[in-house]
């Protein structure tokens, strides 16, 4: 199962990564301006990474695919990295649905 890394980044500003079990980032989340505002945004992946219905495939300019997992308010909670072919994008889908419910998140915010 993944787990979720929480990150202070240089400018104070928090953020957190969904990672699979092999270690590779799988779901990226904006920046926040509190802790409290990035551990709400894990909370939401959490909730929302089970539902198909959330995840908003796109095609980018340059013919790869990347992902967005949306809120219930349609808010964007994570991104995914740039992928190769619709079906690795898929399957990058696939991996948040399985890893996004895991309860662990690595507090490397302190």
């Amino acid at each position: 199962m993944g787990w979720y890394e929480l990150k202070l980044a240089k400018n104070d500003q928090y953020h957190f990564v969904l990672k699979a079990g092999n270690g590779e980032v799988i779901l990226s989340s904006e920046m926040y301006n509190s802790k409290a505002a990035a551990q709400n945004g894990i909370a939401s992946v959490q909730t929302n990474s089970p539902e198909a219905g959330q995840y908003e495939l796109k095609e980018a300019a340059n013919g790869k695919y990347h992902f967005n997992l949306k809120a219930k308010n349609h808010q964007v909670i994570g991104s995914s990295q740039m992928y190769a072919s619709q079906a690795s994008a898929h399957n990058g889908i696939a991996s948040v649905q399985t890893n996004g419910p895991s309860a662990t998140i690595k507090d490397l915010a302190v």
